[in-house]
């Protein structure tokens, strides 16, 4: 492990933190933002050029574009556990979104970094258990559930603002009496309207009801800057995640964003709406970093938790299949990370995932790996510096009845005891299935996916923290070779 002094001399060709006088350069902030079923097509930087995203743009520009970056499964909550541990979401049995939980067990970003004096804030989305069992609430939240009670103080966060799963993305907790469940335009005052059903909480496990209307991206970013205030006059460098929930249906945008498209029809002004009224709150929240004098001493991670939802105007450019499939369409998100000043190296050619966030975040702060249970991502700020530095172990996917397997050169996928085999630099459509002409790829690849899933299961069942969540949450496996 590289000392910090040693990896900013690393960096310093492409990034140089540069700092205020009130934070140590040693301990850059961080800011994890993600979007919710935001497709690889939908943003300007991916070459969609109808729908309006400039500060996402930007900063892209300004920082370095992951070329083939991969959200950790296809599905939300499977992704976000692989945030924040670093590791497949089986492990801990977040085998889909409102199944199972963030391990108690498990160490979290925000635990590792509080180690190191970071203060840590969480705000948007959380969707890895429950965060009342007092009253009915989102998917899972009811008395019956205490078993599923999981919020974010339980996970080395000191701050927070968050929903269990989806909202409306504007008027976040209302919906009009009658709708479909995914696209409506925005309510004036006078309409009448009903509660959606799902409510924002804070920190200590009371819901918020104050200041809840207008658009939900922007009522994130209003509870998120008095934190990065309150970390600031703490004098202690923060970790801000920040999960928004658009472009997640039910999609609607306020009247300034919807005016934008008001020449589309219902589906794609809303959705097209609430996504550059995100990309503005984005905007607001670096303009805030530049007042305060630390954007410089800043890393900002950008990405979206999986593939566009089906038969919504959200795209995947041009990969096969959407949300829920682990064809390309599904996992392949926009991504991007900006570190302050400097010039990043403009592209990252390698396969990146959400799992690969902990450690890189891990080596950048200076933090070993030591004592940490098994890692399913690795670092890519050696990609940062050198066009020859490659992946050390495959990534792997599974979902359901779904597994796939990609390395540099080429991807397996499985479903249903069927394997199929690309070459993704050649074919990154994954048009032609190459498994018959290459059955010595298909065996490796095959082996390593059978042999991850058997080390999954064994962490699943107590393996490196023993059975008492196993126990709680009385789970049974499910592995995809199993169904």
């Amino acid at each position: 492990m590289k000392t910090n002094s040693q990896l900013l001399l690393l960096l310093s060709p492409f990034c140089t933190f540069h700092i205020s006088m009130a934070q140590d350069a040693s301990k850059p902030n961080i800011i994890l933002i993600m979007a919710d079923d935001l497709g690889w097509g939908d943003v300007g930087f991916n070459g969609n050029t109808r729908i309006q995203t400039p500060c996402l743009d930007r900063l892209s520009s300004e920082g370095v574009i992951f070329d083939q970056f991969y959200s950790s499964a296809p599905l939300s909550s499977p992704t976000r556990a692989s945030v924040l541990t670093g590791r497949n979401a089986y492990r801990m049995g977040v085998f889909a979104p409102n199944v199972g939980i963030l391990r108690p067990e498990e160490k979290t970003l925000p635990k590792l970094l509080k180690e190191k004096g970071y203060t840590t804030g969480h705000f948007g989305k959380w969707h890895l258990g429950t965060l009342t069992y007092k009253e009915v609430d989102a998917n899972r939240g009811q008395p019956e559930n205490k078993h599923l009670f999981n919020p974010p103080s339980e996970h080395g966060y000191d701050d927070a603002f968050v929903t269990e799963s989806k909202v409306p993305t504007f008027d976040p907790m209302s919906a009009p009496v009658s709708n479909n469940g995914r696209f409506w335009d925005y309510l004036p005052e006078y309409e009448e309207r009903k509660t959606y059903g799902t409510y924002y909480w804070d920190i200590n496990g009371n819901k918020v009801t104050e200041e809840l209307r207008g658009d939900d991206s922007r009522i994130v970013i209003d509870r998120t800057l008095p934190f990065i205030d309150r970390s600031l006059k703490q004098g202690k460098p923060f970790l801000a995640t920040i999960w928004f929930h658009t472009p997640h249906l039910p999609c609607v945008a306020g009247p300034e964003h919807a005016a934008l498209y008001s020449d589309l029809p219902l589906e794609e002004r809303n959705y097209y709406g609430c996504i550059t009224a995100m990309d503005e709150q984005i905007e607001r929240l670096v303009n805030f970093l530049k007042r305060k004098g630390i954007y410089e001493n800043t890393v900002i991670f950008f990405c979206s938790d999986n593939g566009p939802e089906l038969n919504t105007p959200g795209t995947a450019g041009i990969f096969k299949g959407k949300k829920r499939s682990l064809y390309e369409g599904g996992i392949r998100v926009p991504a991007f990370m900006v570190g302050g000043k400097g010039k990043l190296p403009g592209h990252i050619t390698q396969p990146c995932s959400t799992s690969d966030y902990l450690p890189t975040i891990l080596e950048m702060t200076g933090l070993s790996q030591q004592g940490l249970y098994e890692l399913d991502g690795e670092s890519f700020l050696p990609f940062l510096s050198s066009e020859k530095a490659m992946r050390k172990k495959p990534l792997v996917f599974c979902s359901g009845t779904q597994g796939a397997v990609v390395t540099y050169d080429y991807k397996l996928y499985y479903n249903k005891g069927k394997f199929e085999l690309y070459k993704l630099p050649q074919d990154p459509s994954e048009q032609n299935d190459i498994s018959a002409s290459h059955p010595d790829e298909v065996k490796k690849l095959s082996g390593y996916l059978h042999q991850q899933m058997s080390a999954y299961r064994n962490s699943f069942e107590g393996e490196e923290y023993g059975t008492s969540s196993v126990e709680r949450m009385k789970q049974k496996w499910e592995g995809i070779f199993a169904k």
